[in-house]
């Protein structure tokens, strides 16, 4: 370490070459390496294109307050409705008739008053 300091190259620097070539020999050896990321564990690469236009579609159709189909509230919440009300990740899906349902935003007041209906019985 010494040398590399007297050489211009900091002791961090230095470190971090000596922790480099490990980590390259332990690749040429073959062997697995539980630190490296793996897209399969992870569930694949995030689609962040779709993602974004997830996230306006579903702020439009708070905003507007327009009808919406089964399918398309199935898209917006990631999960296809199977009761007269849904609730996931913050908004809530109500059925008003056949194949016709109202997005909304869930309240704190309405998590609230659950949470203290629960606390009470």
């Amino acid at each position: 370490m010494a040398q590399a300091a007297a050489q211009g190259v900091k002791p961090e620097q230095a470190l971090a070459f000596i922790g480099l070539g490990l980590m390259q020999k332990m690749a040429g050896s073959g062997q697995d390496l539980p630190w490296i990321w793996s897209e399969a564990e992870d569930g694949g690469q995030a689609d962040l294109a779709a993602l974004r236009q997830r996230l306006e579609l579903t702020q439009l159709a708070l905003k507007t307050g327009a009808p919406l189909t089964t399918a398309e509230v199935s898209q917006l919440l990631g999960v296809r409705p199977t009761s007269e009300a849904v609730e996931r990740g913050g908004l809530k899906a109500r059925r008003l008739s056949r194949n016709v349902w109202k997005l909304s935003r869930l309240d704190d007041t309405d998590n609230r008053s659950d949470d203290a209906f629960r606390r009470r019985f």
